[in-house]
């Protein structure tokens, strides 16, 4: 068969990983893809100095390879909202196969950008936009295709997961370990996205579309990021059995989806409590299957490439086939009208146990007015830890809860940090146990 042609746009960590696995893999991939997965052109900013471009069709635009009549399938590895949903759309408007590894670009214009590709009956893959070398798309896609998915759950960010292994193993500050995460290229020099949870959000909304069949919603994502956690709550949380993770997590319920990334404590004796370092992991429960993980490499030039080139022979594969019976883009759906109208919820709606820190004057009744207001509030205290006074002879106090409402949880903490005895703000992480019964 004839091969199919390839045009890559960007050189850079994931682009030179692609360009390389495709070159030197080449003999095996066309075994598996039936037919030679060819080189036909690369566009580039900088010349990537891992990569041997000797007789490569080069340019610096990325749009000649959209429009190069030569290239059946585009590999958009640029990154970023603008330019490359330009390109993603301009490749298919003129009839090319799509291949991305950009997760913010598959979750803000997805929806767009499917409805788009359905038109022309072409194909966009993007496996390599969550978890890297994780194939945990099509394992939910495909793999996980007879159950019915209750809740996924994952560490799909592997600088916030790095910063916490680190911080709860040589009990350092967040602001140290980041910068060190810095300095290895872990983290950006802005590492906004990362540490804040924008990253994770994006992959989040991309995991939760296809587990659920829903359109992409990333707008209504709930995002708290890892900036506000500290040594002491990481060590409070080991004293009680938990280990914190920067998780995405989403849920089915009778009101809707849960879609929310925060800081969470997790029991020790879950499999995602072991997962540390840069590395990924993505638990999900279906109802036919049980509890199933995805752990590996969540980023990286080679890991990820896996994915891209995964994704490049399942094109390879499908490209004959009439776009009507190729699976769907989201699972269930491809685009708007085919996908399921189930509510996002709001954060207040959503119920979840609380690990609670608060600093209070020592003095006889401050805790009694603490534990009246969580009542109150409807909040039943699980575990309840008094330290010893600190400099200024303030307490810390250190609460776990039941689970309840997040909107009771918000008008609790108001009304606590309203007392006279209480200094500073109340930290405040959520709990999930992550089993069966969630």
């Amino acid at each position: 068969m004839k091969p199919v042609r390839v045009g890559i746009c960007g050189l850079g960590t994931v682009g030179g990983g692609t360009f390389n696995v495709l070159m030197r893999n080449a003999d095996d991939i066309a075994r598996r893809a039936g037919r030679p997965i060819a080189i036909e052109q690369v566009a580039y900013r900088s010349l990537n100095p891992e990569c041997d471009i000797t007789g490569i069709n080069t340019t610096h635009d990325v749009f000649e390879v959209a429009t190069n009549p030569n290239v059946d399938v585009v590999v958009e590895l640029i990154g970023g909202y603008d330019v490359a949903r330009d390109l993603v759309l301009t490749a298919i408007d003129h009839g090319k196969h799509v291949v991305t590894a950009n997760k913010a670009l598959i979750a803000v214009h997805g929806n767009e950008i499917f409805q788009a590709a359905h038109k022309k009956g072409v194909i966009v893959a993007f496996e390599a936009a969550v978890a890297g070398g994780i194939p945990v798309i099509k394992s939910l896609r495909e793999g996980l295709g007879a159950n019915r998915i209750s809740w996924v759950a994952g560490i799909i960010n592997g600088t916030g997961n790095y910063i916490l292994t680190h911080m709860r193993d040589e009990g350092r500050a967040f602001e140290d370990v980041l910068a060190e995460a810095q300095a290895l290229g872990y983290a950006e020099s802005d590492p906004t996205f990362d540490v804040e949870g924008i990253d994770a959000a994006h992959k989040l909304t991309i995991l939760a579309s296809i587990a659920y069949g829903v359109p992409l919603q990333f707008e209504k994502a709930y995002t708290e990021g890892i900036s506000r956690v500290t040594a002491e709550d990481v060590e409070q949380a080991d004293n009680l059995g938990y280990i914190i993770k920067h998780l995405g997590i989403s849920k089915r319920t009778d009101a809707g989806l849960e879609l929310r990334v925060h800081p969470t404590l997790i029991p020790k004796e879950r499999l995602l409590a072991s997962v540390h370092g840069v590395k990924n992991a993505i638990a999900v429960m279906g109802d036919a299957v049980g509890p199933t993980l995805y752990y590996g490499a969540g980023a990286g030039a080679e890991p990820t490439a896996s994915a891209v080139v995964a994704d490049l022979l399942d094109v390879a594969r499908d490209i004959s086939t009439e776009h009507r019976y190729r699976t769907p883009y989201l699972a269930f759906c491809g685009v708007d009208e085919d996908c399921e109208t189930l509510p996002i919820m709001p954060m207040e709606d959503i119920t979840t146990a609380y690990y609670l820190r608060l600093l209070a004057v020592d003095r006889p009744g401050v805790l009694a007015r603490v534990a009246t207001i969580l009542s109150e509030e409807s909040i039943s205290i699980e575990a309840l830890i008094q330290k010893e006074a600190t400099e200024g002879e303030l307490v810390p106090i250190i609460i776990l809860t039941h689970r309840t409402l997040e909107k009771n949880m918000n008008e609790a903490i108001r009304r606590i940090e309203s007392l006279a005895d209480i200094a500073g703000s109340v930290t405040r992480i959520r709990v999930e146990a992550l089993d069966e019964q969630d």
